[in-house]
């Protein structure tokens, strides 16, 4: 650098951070990373779902059997629930220490417990047990890395870029949780350790290319670390989210667990702790968050939005799987044990129309403003859910086919704006905090929906699933007292067999009934037209119910985009 150049600069460090900050490449470099870091976290969210049955096979453990099933639960939750919990003491811990730091530490933690979770050296139960405790930690990098990513991109970008750069890196989070399903189905069909290995390699260059590129642009918010606050929201969200997941579990002779005491307690205990949380943040010195960012409209509003959407668009994504691989795929020709690898593929559209309109939408937004793209993103999400509600369950796929796409598409124009218009509502030195606290409600909008959708169907399977189920399987034959106490079962077991690509009737039939009835009756009970056919009209019935309820938050978040209250503060009400 020259002498001349020099000698009109700032001091030395002023000069590093603005030379950091200005260089026409830099903030290139740090979208680069970013976005491989957030692709990597969210692609890790949803590649195990596909690979539970590869998984459970290879550590020789039946997770649909009645004392295994919380293994199953903590397989599918652990990593969302750990991630949601953390992201916001993760983005409070960037404001105080630096955004990079903790980021770049993100990436290290993620790959350590990649490389953990692809060596299980155990079977069983343990070898299930070992593997939650690592995606547990793998959860607790991914947290760093989502909490700080956006923050590092606002700082790094000027505001009339910002949304481009944010569409690209949200454009990666989403389609990666898509991704992810078509990934982890490939691989599960090699060995299931690679579901686990494949991320160590990205994890080591992310993490050796963030520490070598990466700069601290960002306002540090010195302080103390708030104890108090952040073991009262971890404990609080942690409590809530797990006592929703064993919500979906059946208790007593009730298809779900809502009425079990110790779901009721925790969701009590977890409400009351975030309650201590709020009042601990109005009185400590240095909060874990400030509350007062909730009175920014722009913060208030959109964070709403990204909580309702994240609701819709993780039900989805778990409706669409059962819907696929319980019924239409099987009708289709599919065998069982293919179906989670078809239905990743079937479900590409969704992640295509997202891709596409993303970065357009980001671009756009920087132009002319945000709150109309989110609102309008939101809208058209929601049109796609009503159009899923009127299809039938053999449907043509073509028209499946744009439904994703257009839900893809809204989702993708909604998201950029959304993120964008959210982190640049707050000081500078509190967007760490932000990102996390927009991070937690992504990630516990993905966590609820699948206990609210879950046990929606499951509700909706209970009023009809029984009877049919019953007179189904006596009119082929089956003893009428076993029949009966098949149709009794909890429908949760149905539905995790068709999640899990297994064969249903097998899984709940006793194999010495199976096998004492007539070949040709074996053949039809456990082909591919006698279960799907069976349980078409419950789960339609379901699946009405919860696209139903998916449309009206797409809504409701669509009127969160518009609202800015720019008329309240000027009128001073």
């Amino acid at each position: 650098m020259s002498d001349a150049k020099s000698s009109t600069d700032a001091p030395k460090a002023g000069k590093a951070r603005r030379l950091d900050r200005d260089h026409p490449r830099y903030k290139w470099v740090a979208l680069s990373n970013t976005t491989v870091g957030m692709l990597l976290a969210t692609v890790n969210s949803s590649i195990v779902i596909i690979s539970l049955p590869a998984i459970f096979r290879g550590i020789g453990l039946n997770p649909l059997e009645p004392g295994n099933v919380s293994y199953l639960l903590w397989m599918i939750m652990g990593f969302l629930l750990v991630s949601a919990v953390l992201v916001v003491p993760a983005g409070r811990l960037g404001d105080m220490f630096g955004r990079v730091r903790i980021y770049n530490s993100g990436f290290a933690v993620f790959t350590i417990a990649s490389i953990a979770l692809a060596v299980d050296p155990l079977h069983g139960g343990s070898g299930a047990l070992w593997l939650i405790g690592w995606r547990l930690v793998q959860g607790v990098g991914g947290a760093m890395l989502f909490s700080n990513s956006t923050a590092i991109l606002t700082d790094a970008f000027p505001t009339e870029q910002r949304g481009t750069a944010l569409g690209v890196n949200q454009v990666a989070a989403i389609a990666g949780s898509f991704l992810g399903l078509i990934i982890g189905g490939l691989l599960a069909e090699w060995d299931w350790r690679v579901v686990f290995l494949v991320s160590v390699p990205i994890g080591l260059a992310g993490t050796i290319w963030s520490y070598a590129s990466l700069r601290e642009l960002g306002e540090r918010r010195p302080g103390r670390l708030d104890l108090p606050g952040n073991i009262t929201f971890a404990a609080g969200l942690g409590v809530v989210l797990a006592a929703i997941t064993y919500g979906i579990q059946p208790y007593g002779g009730h298809a779900t667990g809502w009425t079990n005491p110790y779901v009721l307690t925790g969701i009590g205990v977890g409400v009351l702790l975030l309650a201590v949380f709020c009042v601990i943040e109005t009185k400590v010195a240095d909060p874990m968050f400030q509350l007062s960012l909730f009175r920014i409209p722009q913060f208030s509003a959109g964070s709403l939005a990204v909580l309702l959407s994240a609701i819709g668009r993780g039900g989805l994504q778990f409706m669409l799987i059962i819907w696929l691989q319980g019924i239409w795929l099987p009708l289709h020709g599919f065998a069982f044990e293919e179906t989670p690898l078809w239905a990743g593929i079937y479900m590409l559209p969704l992640t295509v129309g997202f891709l596409a309109a993303g970065p357009v939408s980001g671009y756009l937004s920087d132009r002319y403003g945000q709150r109309l793209f989110a609102s309008v993103g939101l809208i058209i999400v929601a049109a796609a859910f009503v159009g899923l509600m009127v299809l039938p369950v053999d449907f043509p796929y073509w028209v499946f086919a744009a439904l994703l796409a257009i839900s893809g598409i809204g989702s993708g124009i909604f998201s950029s704006p959304n993120t964008s218009r959210v982190m640049s509502s707050v000081p500078a030195n509190q967007r760490g905090a932000a990102a996390g606290m927009r991070g937690t409600f992504q990630n516990s909008g993905q966590a609820l929906s699948i206990g609210v959708f879950f046990s929606l169907l499951i509700v909706g399977l209970a009023t009809g699933l029984p009877n049919a189920l019953t007179s189904g399987l006596e009119s082929s034959g089956v003893p009428a007292g076993v029949a009966e106490s098949i149709g009794h079962l909890p429908p949760v077991g149905s539905l995790f067999a068709a999640f899990l690509g297994f064969n249903p009737v097998k899984t709940i039939l006793p194999p010495d009934v199976l096998h004492a009835l007539p070949p040709a009756t074996q053949a039809r009970l456990t082909g591919n037209e006698f279960f799907p056919n069976l349980i078409s009209g419950p789960v339609h019935q379901g699946l009405f119910v919860v696209f139903s309820a998916a449309a009206v938050m797409m809504v409701v978040g669509a009127a969160a985009s518009l609202f800015d209250g720019r008329k309240r503060r000027v009128t001073g009400t």
